[in-house]
């Protein structure tokens, strides 16, 4: 397909620019229209002297009724039209009288009087000024509503960019006050060896949070990196008892979704799957397509959704005697971020599948990156040995 050499832009892109084009060609046709009207009626040539100076009369005066309706455009309503109202028929008044006059220089031996010249141009020039007048209105009130729907979506997305970083930096000291409680304990315990891992596996985490922006989006292939990077930490604290599967279908490596969405589902599991049993859990995390739509499950075999702690489960908060190990932004975090990211165009649904276990599913249009630009990259695991 071919591409234009120039980058087109809005019309009333520099407004100024746009009212001398618009006064420009207005009274260029209203000057053709009067002349040729001129010509079908045998006026002489000469005449035609005369409809350019009208138009110039018209012109100028049009320019001084727009300084005055500037000023007005933006007062109560009241003032507005009542101040044009009186305006409008005095500039009529002069653009008729200049009209009269220059008709009655020309024509020194006409019959008709100044009055009655003036009379027969008035209702011409008052249809000139009055259709100028309610076309500058008119547009210059459509730019405004333009303006303020304008300011409001951009509010509105700010609020809603705002609203989606509060919630991705809410993970951020959720996730680091378990790590570095897992430190804190490795450290004490004198096993530097595992301390260090740790630290190192959690910088490179944080990295990733840092590149990636909180409203962005990353593809599923990233976020799988960001989980394994993530589980690495895990198991450093759990060892054999963090089991885990990933179900990944190519088709949809590609697609986007909210960065680090997934991390609280697992961390999720964690909590109420590998750690309160001692035989552990295995987390296994599915992703393909279902029709047009990216279709995530993240799936445990732990206790389920028991009566006594499905209500946590469900909410994100438990405690286990030494420490809170949750905030309580799990679950409840994700549904914000994506009735915020998706609106109503999304699925996410807890259950306890049949085979026993607790499962999410998230269900999110399916969508790919069109920009040429690489995305942000998560440090690659063979980096991270220490």
């Amino acid at each position: 397909m071919a591409v234009l050499p120039f980058r087109p832009s809005p019309f009333f892109a520099n407004k100024n620019k746009a009212f001398w084009r618009l006064q420009m060609l207005g009274w260029s046709g209203a000057m053709l229209l009067r002349a040729m009207s001129s010509l079908a009626n045998n006026q002489p040539a000469s005449f035609l002297v005369l409809v350019l100076i009208a138009t110039i009369t018209g012109f100028s005066i049009s320019l001084l009724l727009a300084v005055v309706y500037h000023q007005l455009i933006g007062q109560r309503p009241l003032l507005t039209w009542g101040v044009t109202m009186v305006v409008l028929p005095f500039a009529v008044s002069l653009y008729a009288f200049m009209d009269g006059w220059v008709i009655a220089l020309y024509r020194p031996d006409s019959i008709a009087s100044f009055a009655q010249l003036f009379i027969g141009v008035f209702y011409l020039d008052a249809t000139l000024l009055g259709a100028w007048s309610a076309l500058y209105y008119a547009i210059n009130f459509f730019l405004r509503i333009e303006e303020q729907n304008d300011q409001l979506m951009r509010l509105e997305n700010q609020a809603t960019s705002a609203q989606l970083a509060m919630l991705r930096y809410q993970l951020n000291p959720h996730f680091l006050f378990n790590t570095l409680n897992s430190i804190s304990t490795l450290v004490l315990l004198k096993q530097t060896d595992q301390a260090n891992a740790m630290l190192t596996r959690l910088s490179s985490f944080l990295r990733y949070t840092l590149i990636n922006p909180p409203t962005g989006r990353v593809t599923v292939a990233q976020e799988v990196e960001t989980l394994k990077l993530y589980l690495d930490i895990e198991r450093m604290r759990f060892e054999e008892r963090l089991r885990t599967t990933f179900r990944i279908d190519e088709a949809c490596k590609e697609g986007l979704l909210p960065s680090l969405l997934l991390q609280p589902l697992v961390e999720n599991a964690i909590k109420y799957a590998v750690s309160p049993q001692e035989s552990g859990a295995e987390i296994t995390i599915a992703a393909g397509l279902l029709g047009q739509n990216l279709r995530i499950t993240v799936s445990d075999t732990g206790p389920g959704m028991t009566a006594q702690n499905a209500e946590n489960r469900s909410s994100g908060i438990t405690y286990d005697g030494r420490e809170q190990v949750s905030t309580g932004v799990g679950l409840a975090n994700i549904r914000d971020r994506l009735a915020q990211a998706y609106g109503t165009s999304h699925r996410f649904d807890m259950y306890e599948p049949p085979e026993g276990g607790f499962a999410v599913t998230i269900e999110i249009p399916f969508e790919k990156r069109q920009s040429s630009s690489a995305p942000a990259s998560v440090t690659p695991r063979s980096a991270l040995a220490v």
